[in-house]
């Protein structure tokens, strides 16, 4: 019945552990295809990974996944995996900002500081950078994901099921009030009435027979 997102698969393996003898190359860690990073700018991203609860990285980490991404599939100007993960963004903003939604308490905080670091000014990578823009976004997603999966999970499921409702009231979903509550009440109709349904197909309404079959005469 949920809309059931998958666990992420890594962006790279890269970004899993830090490179060995990577402090022997600064020059090369300061790159992310042609930009420069800026070590500033590194040391806020980093601190924003560790309030995601997530390990900071070395520069060196993002320019050797930059390298791997740019040979994956490109959809919409940028690699693959990145552009799912700023779909997922998309869909944690209009999380927040819908005014029928009340989401976990526990979700709000990592909710929000993708949102503010996805829209924000203050950006570790340019998302203008063919292929590779965007790098930081999907990170910072990855990051928070373990803690925002269940909750946006949830929420696709909701837009499902008030899209169904607005259907039968032959309206749009925003013209009428449909609270956590009554999504979580829905689910549950749904739920008895898919057990309603099996039970039946699992069932017959024609009695069994005593005269052993069907005869030919």
């Amino acid at each position: 019945m949920y809309a059931q997102i998958a666990s992420l698969p890594p962006l790279s393996p890269a970004l899993l552990n830090p490179p060995s003898g990577a402090a022997d190359h600064p020059a090369r860690r300061r790159r992310v295809g042609n930009f420069p990073l800026d070590a500033a700018a590194l040391d806020h991203f980093n601190d924003l990974l560790m309030r995601l609860h997530h390990v900071p990285l070395l520069g060196d980490q993002l320019a050797t996944a930059a390298r791997e991404l740019v040979r994956q599939p490109v959809t919409d100007n940028h690699a693959a995996a990145i552009a799912h993960r700023m779909r997922l963004a998309h869909t944690v903003s209009q999380m927040l900002a819908d005014p029928e939604w009340q989401p976990a308490g526990e979700s709000v905080e990592p909710a929000q500081l993708v949102v503010n670091y996805t829209h924000g000014d203050h950006r570790l990578i340019p998302d203008n950078l063919p292929v590779i823009g965007g790098l930081d976004d999907a990170v910072v997603v990855d990051a928070a994901w373990p803690q925002l999966a269940g909750e946006v999970d949830s929420y696709l499921d909701y837009c499902r099921l008030r899209a169904i409702e607005a259907d039968l009231r032959h309206c749009r979903a925003f013209e009428f009030h449909f609270s956590r509550q009554d999504w979580q009440e829905a689910r549950r109709a749904e739920a008895a009435l898919i057990e309603h349904c099996r039970r039946v197909g699992e069932s017959s309404y024609v009695p069994p027979s005593t005269a052993g079959g069907f005869r030919v005469c």
